[in-house]
């Protein structure tokens, strides 16, 4: 019987051990953890945000930020349907919500671990918690086990690293994956904390703690160039910004925050033009000439951003709605069309949902995730230079990869298939 050895309990390393499993395999998962999937449990606030349902692969793959050609493959073999299905048939009730985002019914990331503990169960994986690992065990080119932190050697015939990233590392994402890889001669790219809030200099922001806006338009610029855009919600923290539209272009951020200085833009009115704003705006004051301009834009804007805005414009508030200028009106409304904040950089990982960054995927086969460096190692899950947006499309990176490493270990070990051809990266 061949042995496969899974680091890493996580989604990518359960949905390893699942395609793993069968024809003789003897498959084994290493987790440093006193459970699996501890990183799954906070996910979505604690619901899993589990996959998103579109209708396609391509959209699938539309919102993969690094490198989603590299998952065609893996996509096209076990796509979001796939997992879905798979949840449910082994008695999983899920729900689909705004964005196409699914989760269990239950509302609790607890039941998407118990029914996959109870698959693998089911299958005669055998999980070893609390058994970390230090190392790969690599002899004439092959991987032959793993080292556990206390020394002890455990021989394999194939290993998959799923080791997660370095996001929340209270989880055990503590790089342990990339370290591994490194020592097996993979480069590993440039790591930043993703799907990650921003500090911003401004102190107004932090005057509006607690504030969310709903709605509005979100623009990332370097050097008043656009990188980003998007349209939803936002709020203001004590150190900045955050919010489903910040988190989202936190996942482009990483690729230019060292080129230039970064601006974050939100149009309060997206769904107007300035010119048809500015007629909105002279609707309003021509029903409050003798009232001063504090008091007379209150149906525009939440109450506590009204006097930012005004500070913004070069408006005390004071004024008049019948003694002001055509440039005074003009300059509040181009402020409500572009509330500019200054970049300063992003939270840490312990707030990060992703890593972005990591092996290097052009040394891996996108459609086995095999090492092109070593026989018999494989890659699964964060631990790649793979990110997504919000909606579910990181975790389904997770359960594709951890499932083509898992079979294509199976596969080369009980049918002596070799290791399938270069596929584009």
């Amino acid at each position: 019987m061949k042995k496969i050895i899974i680091v890493g309990g996580g989604a990518a390393g359960m949905l390893a051990a699942v395609s793993a499993s069968g024809g003789g395999t003897d498959v084994h998962i290493y987790e440093k953890n006193e459970k699996l999937g501890k990183k799954l449990y906070i996910t979505g606030k604690g619901r899993c945000n589990l996959t998103n349902a579109c209708d396609d692969t391509q959209t699938l793959l539309d919102n993969v930020i690094s490198n989603p050609r590299f998952l065609y493959s893996a996509f096209y073999s076990f796509g979001n349907h796939d997992i879905i299905r798979l949840l449910e048939d082994n008695g999983l009730k899920l729900k689909t919500e705004r964005g196409l985002r699914v989760f269990p019914e239950s509302d609790r990331s607890s039941d998407v671990i118990h029914t996959l503990t109870a698959v693998l169960k089911k299958l005669g994986v055998s999980v070893h918690l609390d058994s970390e690992v230090s190392d790969i065990i690599i002899e004439d080119g092959r991987a032959r086990g793993i080292r556990l932190a206390g020394g002890q050697e455990v021989s394999s015939d194939a290993v998959i690293i799923a080791t997660g990233g370095i996001s929340y590392p209270s989880t055990g994402s503590t790089g342990d994956g990339y370290r591994m890889a490194g020592r097996a001669g993979h480069k590993i790219t440039a790591l930043y904390p993703s799907l990650v809030p921003f500090v911003v200099k401004e102190e107004w922001c932090r005057s509006l703690q607690g504030l969310s806006l709903k709605n509005i338009g979100f623009t990332l610029l370097l050097d008043g160039k656009k990188q980003y855009e998007d349209f939803g919600e936002i709020m203001f923290t004590h150190f900045g910004i955050t919010g489903p539209v910040v988190l989202s272009a936190s996942s482009y951020y990483a690729r230019f925050h060292d080129k230039g200085a970064v601006t974050a833009c939100i149009d309060l009115k997206p769904a107007l033009s300035e010119k048809q704003l500015d007629e909105r705006v002279l609707r309003d004051f021509s029903e409050n000439l003798n009232r001063q301009l504090a008091n007379s834009v209150k149906r525009l804007m939440p109450a506590s951003l009204i006097p930012v805005v005004l500070q913004l414009s070069g408006l005390s508030g004071h004024e008049v709605i019948r003694d002001m200028t055509r440039d005074e009106r003009l300059g509040f409304v181009r402020t409500m069309k572009r509330l500019a904040m200054t970049v300063e950089g992003t939270r840490g990982y312990n707030e990060a949902v992703v890593t972005h960054g990591g092996i290097n995927v052009r040394e891996v086969q996108p459609d086995t995730m095999g090492s092109r460096k070593t026989k018999g190692l494989y890659f699964a899950g964060e631990v790649l230079d793979l990110d997504a947006l919000t909606g579910g499309f990181n975790l389904q990176i997770a359960w594709s990869t951890g499932y083509a490493a898992g079979r294509a270990a199976r596969e080369e070990l009980t049918e002596n298939i070799s290791e399938k051809g270069n596929g584009e990266t």
